[in-house]
Parts: structure tokens; C-alpha cells; sequence
């Protein structure tokens, strides 16, 4: 801080009495209040209008919005740290999904594809089989069941998922799913079809929409072939006819395969220590969500506002203030692609990174930064087993004490909390690369994941200090002489 009130004279200093004296605030508290919240307002709603269509990972959608991004980069003065001198780093995904073109019947009788009957896990398939309807999974001892198509109703879990836990409803679902074709797969059965309970019965929008997806995964993943008997989810009313005697399921079902790209985009502010600059602040975040999906109350778009677009332009914000007073590290900035895929955009860069990975020395990642109660924030990474070094924490909250002053709730970054949500975003592969990794949230609400995260809901002051809480946080790590270091006995318990 600079002292002012000080008069030198010719032979002799006086000073102004410390009552009156005032501090002139610093350069970097000057960047932390020019973060602007009618700036972040504007790229918000720019960036999660309906014209960018949800931003779905591997869609043109996705490609405008990066673009849009880089663009907004290249305005605010942060220089390409993509590949080939541009602000992109481009990676392949592959996609496998039932081909509009495939066909199931029971009885003879077609059922529709994504209505009636959901594929779960997309395989070649063509099969004329006889159903066997079981009432439990003892009656497996009853029956030889080779080839044969494997019915009864859909189990419920061990254990529930946890009450109020997100997107409940699909997590019910697939535990069950995954626990009772498990118990089944020995079976060597030519399917298995399970029918839903009244648990689930009727609620098939988000959960519908991914099946019809499909499954994703990086090209290299990809190539683990699925050669496991087809999984089918029934609706209640397809019942009657599984229990007929002499029952079977016909199905050719076919499976289109694409490899589609996807990007991060990579921009930097140099710093301005001649032998710091060469070490990076790296802050992260994702541009894609959802897409188009299941209608909600008449609107399909999910503009995923919150996640993320709420961080994509805190990122743009700390981007313009980095450029106007560079810190002594440089800041690198990067905007991951194909988080919702299965963060393939920040697993993509640590393997490839732009950068020389050893000059990296922290991970800044946020995620949905923009609901919820105004003075509460979390930052996981920040209590053992999810923290791996102790020096970054330190150095988040001691910022938020000195410019934020949120109320930190630790309780979704235990080992124990149902939600798993340390193991849900960008900084974990970056952690699990052995580099210090925070990750800062205000934690999920009703609209996740639904077309309801709009623009309008978002808390925007809330959101301006959260920017400034990431970026007072970076700033600390740009100035310190040392770099964090990782705790020795940091691991993560998965």
C-alpha cells in the first residue's frame, strides 16, 4: 500500500498526523473493482442464449461457442496458447448411438424405439429370442437361460441414492440398472430387459435423452469394444407382454459410430517477471453443456447458464484485468471442451498440454458460480482427502477473508458426501497429474441440468465476487516467490 499525506521539504520531513492519513489502494485491489458486473452480464447472456442452442459437446453448437470465446479472448488482449499459434486445441470424440433405422418387437408387435423402449448401452443386435420372465433374481436357478432374453421388473438400488441428491431420479435408474445386469451377466443370456417401477415410471426427460444419446468417449477410450449383451429399459405398459407364454423379443438393432471434434480454448497474459513469467496461474473452466434435449414446461434448449457459462466469462473477466496489470507469473487460461461427455477437454490437455506441464503451478477451476445463497461458497480441494496442497488452499482463503468474505461450507468436499462432486469437474485430472488443483463452486440447485439454468436466474453480484475471489486467489499465486507445493502425502481415495 502506498502512504499518502507525506510532504518532503528541503532540509527537513513532516509528516500528516495518522488520523488523517490515507492509504491509496494498491493496482491489484484497483484490477480485483474493475471486474465489472455489467461486463459479466453482457457474456453471460450472450453466451447462454438460445442462439448458442446448449453448446453440446462435438455439435457446431459447441464450435460457435468456442469461437465465440476465442474471439472474446482475442478482444481482451490475451494472446493464443492454443496449437499452431491459434487460440484452439482441437481432440477427437467418438460417439456411438442406436441408428434411427433399428427396430424392436415384442410379440410381433413393434415397440417405439425412445418411448416405450430404451437401449442403454448401444450394441449391434439382432435377435429372435424367447423371453423369460423372471419374479426375483433367485428364480435364475429355475431356468437355463442361454440365449434367452432375460425379463423382469427393474430392482431398486442398494443403497438409494441419497435424498435430494441431483438428477435423483437417473441415478436410481442406473445403479439399478448397473447392479441387476451385473447380477444377470453370468447368465449368458442374449439380453436382459428390465422394466421400470412406479418409482420411475413416467419420468424419462433427462434420463430418456441420454440413452437416446448414446455414449461418448476420447477416441483412444473408444476402442474398448461394448460386446456385452444389450441392456433394454421397458416402460411399465410393455409388462403384459413380457409375461405372455411363449413371449419373445426381436430386435435388429443397429449402431452408428462417429468421431466428431471437439476443442479447448487456450489463450495467456504473459507475466511480468522476467524469470517468473515463464510459470503459470492456470485458470480453467468448460463452454459446452447439454444441447437440445427433453422438453421442459415447452423449452428444450439447455442453455446451462450456471454450468458453466457462469465461470466461461469469469474467465474472460479475469483474462482483461490480467492483461491491464499483469501479475509476475502468467496467467493461463482454458476453456475445456466435452466436460459433460466426461471431461474429456481437461483429461485431453493434460496429456497434450500447450504448455510445458512442470510450468503450471496451479489449478484455479470453478465450476457453476452463480446460484444459490448470496454469502455462501464452497472450494473443494480444500480438506484431506481432495486436498493436495495445503499452500493453495491458504492462499484461496485468505483472499476470500480479505475481499470476499463468502461463508466456505467444506461439507461437499468430504469423502462421504453422496454427490461425489470433487470427482464431477476440470481440476481432477489436473490433481491426479500430481499439480496443485482448487476448485471453486457455489454447489447445485434445481435447475441443474434442466432448461430452467438460464441467464435470469443468476445471481450476478453473487458472480462478480466470485470472479474476483478466483482471481484475487490467482493473483496471490502469480506474486508469491514460491510456487504451492504438493502435500507429500496427498491422495485422492479413488
Amino acid at each position: 500500500m502506498l502512504l499518502l499525506g507525506t510532504a518532503l521539504t528541503a532540509g527537513a520531513c513532516t509528516q500528516t498526523p495518522a488520523s488523517t492519513a490515507l492509504e491509496a489502494p494498491s493496482q491489484h485491489e484497483l484490477q480485483l473493482a474493475s471486474i465489472s458486473q455489467e461486463e459479466l452480464r453482457k457474456d453471460l447472456f450472450e453466451l447462454s442464449s438460445d442462439a448458442m442452442r446448449g453448446k453440446r459437446a462435438g455439435t457446431v453448437d459447441e464450435l460457435r461457442a468456442a469461437a465465440w470465446v476465442a474471439e472474446q479472448a482475442r478482444n481482451a488482449g490475451l494472446e493464443p496458447a492454443g496449437e499452431d499459434g491459434t487460440y484452439f486445441q482441437f481432440f477427437p470424440i467418438s460417439r456411438m448411438r442406436v441408428a434411427d433405422n433399428s427396430t424392436i418387437s415384442i410379440n410381433q408387435k413393434p415397440a417405439k424405439l425412445w418411448q416405450q423402449v430404451w437401449v442403454t448401452n448401444p450394441a449391434e443386435t439382432r435377435l429372435d429370442a424367447p423371453v423369460v420372465w423372471l419374479n426375483s433374481l433367485a428364480d435364475t436357478a429355475k431356468h437355463n437361460l442361454k440365449g434367452k432374453v432375460i425379463a423382469m421388473l427393474l430392482q431398486a438400488p442398494e443403497p438409494l441414492p441419497a435424498a435430494g441428491m441431483s438428477l435423483w431420479n437417473y441415478r436410481y435408474v442406473a445403479s439399478a440398472l448397473r447392479q441387476q445386469s451385473n447380477a444377470l451377466k453370468n447368465q449368458k443370456a442374449a439380453a436382459i430387459l428390465l422394466v421400470t417401477d412406479p418409482k420411475t415410471e413416467g419420468d424419462f426427460g433427462f434420463m430418456g435423452h441420454v440413452f437416446e444419446e448414446g455414449t461418448y468417449a476420447l477416441e483412444s477410450d473408444a476402442r474398448r469394444q461394448n460386446n456385452s449383451a444389450p441392456v433394454l429399459l421397458a416402460h411399465a405398459s410393455i409388462a403384459p407382454s413380457l409375461q405372455q407364454a411363449g413371449a419373445k423379443l426381436t430386435t435388429d438393432i443397429r449402431v452408428d459410430t462417429y468421431t466428431y471434434p471437439s476443442m479447448n480454448v487456450v489463450a495467456k497474459a504473459p507475466g511480468s517477471d522476467p524469470n517468473l513469467k515463464e510459470e503459470y496461474v492456470l485458470f480453467s473452466g468448460h463452454h459446452d453443456h447439454d444441447g437440445i434435449g427433453a422438453p421442459v414446461d415447452g423449452d428444450s434448449i439447455y442453455n446451462g447458464a450456471d454450468d458453466n457459462a457462469s465461470v466461461t466469462v469469469a474467465l474472460l473477466a479475469i483474462g482483461r484485468s490480467w492483461v491491464k496489470n499483469p501479475g509476475k507469473r502468467s496467467a493461463l487460461f482454458v476453456w475445456h471442451g466435452a466436460e459433460e461427455r466426461g471431461l474429456f477437454g481437461s483429461r485431453w490437455f493434460v496429456e497434450h498440454p500447450t504448455v510445458d506441464k512442470s510450468s503450471i503451478v496451479a489449478v484455479l477451476n470453478g465450476d457453476m458460480i452463480g446460484r444459490n445463497a448470496p454469502d455462501s461458497a464452497a472450494l473443494l480441494g480444500s480438506i484431506p482427502p481432495h486436498r493436495n496442497s495445503n499452500e493453495l488452499v491458504d492462499m484461496a482463503l485468505q483472499a476470500n477473508k480479505q475481499h470476499t468474505n463468502f461463508s466456505i461450507d467444506t461439507s461437499w468436499d468430504e469423502a462421504s458426501h453422496p454427490e461425489n462432486w470433487y470427482f464431477r469437474s476440470d481440476h481432477l485430472p489436473y490433481a491426479q497429474a500430481g499439480i496443485p488443483a482448487i476448485f471453486f463452486t457455489t454447489l447445485l440447485h434445481p435447475d441443474y441440468h434442466t432448461p430452467r439454468d438460464e441467464a435470469e436466474r443468476i445471481d450476478l453480484e453473487k458472480l462478480t465476487r466470485m470472479t474476483r475471489w478466483m482471481y484475487a486467489t490467482g493473483w496471490t499465486v502469480s506474486e508469491t516467490p514460491e510456487r504451492p507445493t504438493v502435500d507429500p502425502n496427498a491422495k485422492l481415495e479413488r
